[in-house]
């Protein structure tokens, strides 16, 4: 699936084509990300479990890699690296849960620490459930129920990745089963209606089709962020981004969508006859004006997550 936007030449191509203003991703860079994209989406499978969303699963892995990238001198056994990259991918979600406020609400009535009965999952059937709602587990109980049921990391693994013992772990996975096992049929999330930036991706959608650029940066304001994942990360003024979609030879055409109870835009390209989505464009607005752009076209295991758990609209 999306096999034309995996670190394509086209990819490698464009990160040569990007200046240096905030943080450039390198061809240095670009190098250690291929040694690592057997593990990317596994990596980003974690993230986004732990946080609930696939887009933030996928903003926290790269800040997680670009962390690996400037600490790599440190780690001395290349057998390592997968623990040592979840680690560090863990503990950026940790920190990401920590300080969403809106966790309060979704864990306050699984937060206690009750003695429970062990309960055994339900087998590899399970698993893509148990994925879904982990979400609804405190932070440690979340990972290590991810990381024995999902990812079967030994239980010795689990310790060193959370900072626990095998007996704490096992007593994690004993309560998170026990509290997965008894939680209500979940409702169906409803994106929130916001009028506001609804009219302002419509205006967006309509501009970027039509290949009006100038009126693509009117709604954009003057210090406003772009992120395109593998390949930059600063001021939206400063890159050559919509640019990089004028010269595109390939068709594609934008679209508003809602994912994971978000409303985004869904970029579709063309495959003969067909057209089918590339990837996601994640857009915030703050007083009517676009101020952050978040571009995931190198990054098909996205839609492989979301079109697998059914939540694409």
């Amino acid at each position: 699936m999306n096999q034309q936007i995996r670190k394509s030449p086209d990819t490698m191509q464009a990160m040569r084509a990007w200046p240096k203003p905030d943080r450039v991703f390198d061809l240095r860079y670009a190098a250690f990300l291929e040694t690592v994209s057997h593990l990317r989406a596994r990596l980003h499978r974690y993230c986004a479990r732990m946080t609930g969303s696939a887009l933030d699963g996928e903003d926290i892995m790269q800040e997680a890699l670009f962390e690996a990238y400037r600490k790599i001198e440190l780690l001395d056994d290349a057998q390592a690296l997968r623990p040592w990259l979840f680690r560090i991918a863990h503990n950026r979600c940790i920190d990401f849960i920590r300080n969403r406020r809106t966790r309060h609400a979704a864990e306050a009535f699984y937060a206690g620490d009750d003695i429970v009965l062990p309960v055994e999952p339900a087998g590899p059937a399970a698993g893509r459930a148990i994925e879904r709602l982990v979400v609804h587990l405190p932070p440690k109980e979340r990972a290590c129920v991810l990381l024995k049921d999902v990812f079967d990391h030994s239980l010795d693994e689990i310790a060193d990745l959370v900072g626990s013992t095998s007996g704490g772990v096992k007593s994690a996975l004993n309560r998170g089963r026990a509290k997965l096992a008894a939680l209500p049929a979940q409702p169906v999330a409803v994106p929130p209606h916001n009028p506001e930036l609804e009219r302002l991706l419509d205006r967006y959608v309509a501009l970027f089709n039509a290949r009006d650029w100038d009126g693509v940066r009117a709604l954009t304001s003057a210090d406003a962020r772009l992120r395109v994942s593998d390949c930059y990360n600063g001021l939206l003024s400063r890159s050559p981004y919509f640019v990089e979609y004028e010269r595109s030879e390939l068709p594609w055409r934008m679209r508003p969508g809602t994912i994971e109870g978000e409303i985004m835009l869904v970029v579709d390209r063309q495959y003969g006859e067909v057209w089918r989505p590339a990837y996601l464009v994640r857009i915030h607005a703050t007083g009517g004006a676009i101020d952050r752009i978040a571009d995931y076209y190198a990054c098909p295991w996205i839609l492989d997550m979301i079109a697998a758990d059914g939540v694409t609209r």
